[in-house]
């Protein structure tokens, strides 16, 4: 739900942007009328299930909750104007003429979507659209929500800087207020300032102990003074990039440019910090919030106008005792603050609470922030280890304590291994038209797919670059679910169907309604067997084919329904158990409890690295991005040039592409236990012939190996290469090109 105010001659436009997603409108006004048209016809379910709470969610309930209290409406008598329903198409819109002065409260229904549904309709988002009659109604800046309640709200003001206290363990959010914005921050060990000595932010000791570039906010780690003492760590970041450790602005700064006795961050820092006895400086090295800065390839520094949109915040740990220093940074000479500085706000929050750790995605420059997702299956994995990374919105295990990625992959390779795999995006493709969408916007020959069927295909953009990899399953005659790696693969789809006019289709989202486990290795059939029950018409486990999918119960027909797949990224026999998110803890419970009797084991990323490589499995950013095809990204079988009459994107550019290719994929075989690391240049003599994709040391093979890019002139197996390390030139590392997978060739493994 949301509250967005409107006023009179406004406009007000709903608009169901997926299809099929009823949307509960409720007015909040003197005048009942004052939104024509929107008359409540039925009651606001959501806006009477609402809980005013301590955490997050319960703190924007309760505004709401306010809201209706002023206007004298009892939450649970409340009402809305029913809009949309379960046959609106994608892209339905809904208008309002605003009579008077009111509050609109917009609320989007929603229930779990059921995996054995024949028309699974995963709940997705309405937009709102507010056209203003008069675009130059000064309005305040509304802060986000408190994230619980704040020990204490400070408003800097533009051009400002603010100094405060913080004691250990306790959160500073620190709000970019109109966005775009940036914020210099400071902090210093207390109990060392309040005995005369200052520790603050180190830039070298941060970079050196980080290892990289420069720190980033966004789950980089900790950030340290000159002892290599943390001060402190990113909890949260809905930025995710802005950050140099540079200088805060100096008075030389805008002397040079100029501006002689300009405002400037360290004069203000200077003065604010002088109660605590800070000594003044020059400059003062800091953290940049809000600040979009990058090294170029020359290495230099550049930066312009700044990511960061309005409510942006980075929340921050202390490590210690602090005093800390913000600024509202006053640049208004260059794009620093897109050329307008504004408001910086700072919340603190007490040391008892509880956030979780996560970083902002923004699938398109306009939407909003979200937060990275703990799996279904985090209870469990986080019982085993501590060591997660940050995967295209999800936290993945990287390895396991207690096991490691050189004993998870033999576990896959000769026993049995379990890997979250959730990350992957799901999408329901439904409609009379869900077919020719897919037939037309896939390489693969849609047409020929069975029901109970998997195809993996290239999704191309009209170039013939690869846009997505994915597997595609068909549920029905108008019933497909695309899985792939890039949430971005929904938009790029109903942007298809918009270009086609195909209007009997719906794509919904339902990354969030399933999530799976991989369960592979060579006792994987064994341990699933006796755990998936198959009801009549869908086959056994035991006789499921290659790229066949089951849907089936865990344990016996009362069980949690499951999609099983034989699929999987590891080379091996596998499969892919696919549930609710409500029934993940019992899925994974029950295939652990299962798997002690076959050394079952848990796989993290850094393993399934080893497993996918071995068995020439491509990745996104690695093989293939939308400037490379299928037949360089070694995909070339998902083009049906030949077999596939119908057109679909990008498919006279890999014509021409096919008959006249410039690169191609392949393996490399490389001299000494050193390993190739993607982005590593290829090369014969002086000249440059390839560069290196992915690699990794073999455990099976005991051989350092590489998948590569080269140039079709140099791809003959046996031809003898070098990978250049350092400069490409300095150091060389001998190599021989040959043929992939390296590991089970004709993939007998994964058919047995």
């Amino acid at each position: 739900m949301t509250a967005i105010k409107v006023f009179v001659g406004d406009r007000l436009e709903l608009i169901d942007h997926y299809g099929r997603q009823p949307a509960e409108l409720t007015v909040l006004a003197s005048d009942p009328r004052a939104v024509a048209m929107a008359t409540p016809d039925s009651a606001a379910t959501v806006l009477r299930r609402l809980v005013p709470g301590q955490d997050e969610n319960g703190y924007a309930a309760a505004r709401i909750v306010s809201l209706l209290a002023e206007h004298g409406i009892d939450q649970q008598d409340s009402r809305a104007a029913l809009l949309f329903g379960p046959d609106s198409a994608a892209g339905s819109r809904v208008s309002f003429d605003v009579d008077g002065d009111a509050v609109v409260l917009v609320a989007v229904p929603a229930s779990p979507m059921s995996l054995v549904s024949e028309e699974p309709n995963p709940p997705s988002e309405v937009w709102v659209e507010v056209r203003r009659a008069d675009p130059r109604r000064a309005e305040v800046q509304e802060l986000p929500a408190p994230l619980a309640e704040p020990l204490f709200d400070m408003r800097i003001d533009a051009a400002t800087a603010s100094s405060y206290e913080v004691r250990a363990g306790q959160f500073i959010q620190i709000i970019d207020v109109a966005g775009q914005q940036c914020s210099d921050f400071l902090a210093f060990d207390a109990r060392a300032l309040g005995d005369g000595s200052e520790f603050g932010l180190d830039a070298t000791t941060t970079r050196t102990i980080g290892g990289g570039a420069y720190p980033q906010p966004g789950l980089s780690g900790k950030f340290f003074d000159s002892r290599a003492r943390p001060l402190v760590e990113v909890v949260r970041d809905t930025v995710g990039r802005h950050d140099t450790f540079a200088l805060a602005c100096t008075a030389k700064y805008y002397a040079d440019m100029g501006y002689l006795g300009h405002v400037n961050c360290t004069d203000n820092f200077n003065a604010t910090l002088d109660r605590f006895g800070v000594a003044p400086r020059q400059g003062w090295p800091a953290l940049n919030l809000f600040y979009n800065t990058a090294f170029d390839a020359q290495h230099q520094l550049i930066s312009d106008e700044p990511w960061s949109r309005p409510g942006d915040y980075v929340l921050f740990r202390a490590s210690t005792d602090l005093v800390c220093a913000s600024s509202a940074c006053p640049d208004d000479i260059d794009p620093s603050n897109a050329w307008m500085p504004t408001d910086i706000h700072v919340r603190v929050y007490d040391s008892t609470r509880r956030f979780s750790v996560a970083v902002g995605h923004r699938l398109t420059p306009d939407s909003q922030p979200v937060l990275t997702k703990p799996t279904a299956f985090a209870s469990r994995t986080g019982a085993l280890t501590t060591n997660f990374a940050e995967y295209r919105g999800y936290w993945l295990p990287t390895s396991f304590d207690n096991y490691g990625p050189h004993e998870e992959y033999w576990a896959c390779r000769e026993r049995v291994a379990v890997m979250d795999l959730s990350a992957l995006r799901k999408f329901e493709v439904l409609g009379p038209d869900a077919e020719a969408l897919l037939q037309a916007g896939l390489t693969r020959n849609i047409r020929k797919l069975s029901r109970g069927q998997v195809v993996y295909s290239a999704m191309c953009n009209d170039t013939g670059g690869v846009i997505d990899d994915c597997t595609v399953l068909r549920l029905g005659d108008n019933n497909f679910r695309v899985v792939g790696g890039d949430p971005y693969d929904g938009i790029w789809l109903r942007t298809q169907a918009e270009r086609l006019g195909l209007h009997q289709v719906w794509i919904k989202d339902s990354s969030d309604h399933m999530h799976n486990i991989a369960v592979q290795g060579p006792s994987s059939r064994d341990l699933l067997a006796d755990l998936i029950w198959s009801p009549p018409g869908q086959p056994a486990l035991r006789d499921l084919g290659w790229f066949r999918f089951l849907i089936g119960r865990l344990g016996g027909p009362e069980g949690a329904p499951v999609l099983v797949s034989r699929t999987g990224y590891s080379g091996e026999l596998g499969y892919e158990v696919w549930v609710h998110p409500d029934d993940a803890e019992a899925l994974w419970d029950r295939v652990w409890d299962a798997g002690r009797a076959y050394g079952l084991a848990p796989l993290g990323l850094e393993a399934l690295e080893l497993l996918r490589v071995e068995s020439g499995l491509v990745a996104a950013g690695n093989e293939f991005d939308e400037q490379t095809d299928p037949f360089e990204a070694g995909i070339g079988f998902t083009v049906p040039l030949k077999t596939k009459a119908d057109d679909f994107v990008g498919r006279a550019a890999l014509i021409e592409r096919k008959a006249h290719p410039q690169r191609t994929l392949v393996g490399l075989r490389l001299a000494g236990n050193e390993v190739a690391a993607h982005g590593d240049c290829v090369h014969i003599g002086r000249s440059q012939v390839g560069v290196v994709t992915s690699g990794v040391r073999s455990p099976i093979l005991n051989a350092n190996i590489a998948l590569c890019r080269i140039a079709v002139q140099h791809a003959e197996p046996g031809t003898a290469v070098e990978v250049g390390k350092l400069d490409g030139h300095r150091k060389r590392i001998a190599a021989t090109v040959t043929t992939f997978p390296f590991y089970d060739p004709d993939k007998t493994r994964p058919r047995s």
